[in-house]
């Protein structure tokens, strides 16, 4: 069995995409995108004096809040340029916990299903990982722009 057929079974519903695409995606979202390369980056979040950044390499991306920031490094780390974002901003924090969950019990399989190899062999298996993990994301998509209002509202007369 596949490295990642095996990571992805252990995980289950906890699979990275398969949050993606069964807790985020249904939810009424918005496109973001990022300009970050194709690969697992280094995604840091920096408290400034104007607010809070996400810094990809030289890049720095403004976040309104932490909650953003730390969904958006998800994203950032396996390399997805484009994903959707809930629109309702309350429900971003408890994505980004479940997002970041995954992500660190992926990590952890993928130490203990590597344990003794060389490091090259581990770096190779860690990125095919990831590379599963964007190509899935890509395949979901990130939706429109913005969401779509088709709910009757009261307005003032």
């Amino acid at each position: 069995m596949d490295i990642t057929a095996e990571i992805r079974a252990k995980l289950g519903d906890d699979w990275l995409p398969s949050i993606y695409e069964h807790k985020i995606r249904p939810l009424r979202t918005r496109s973001l995108s990022i300009d970050v390369p194709a690969k697992e980056n280094a995604a840091t979040i920096n408290y400034t004096l104007l607010g809070i950044e996400l810094q990809i390499g030289r890049r720095r991306f403004a976040c309104p809040d932490l909650a953003t920031a730390r969904y958006m490094r998800i994203f950032a780390r396996v390399g997805c340029s484009a994903f959707a974002a809930p629109y309702d901003i309350t429900q971003i924090s408890a994505l980004a916990d479940d997002l970041e969950t995954s992500w660190q019990r992926m990590l952890l399989l993928i130490a203990a299903s590597t344990g003794g190899k060389p490091t090259r062999s581990v770096s190779q298996t860690r990125s095919r990982i990831i590379r599963a993990i964007r190509d899935e994301i890509e395949r979901t998509g990130a939706g429109e722009v913005m969401p779509a209002f088709d709910r009757e509202t009261r307005q003032r007369k």
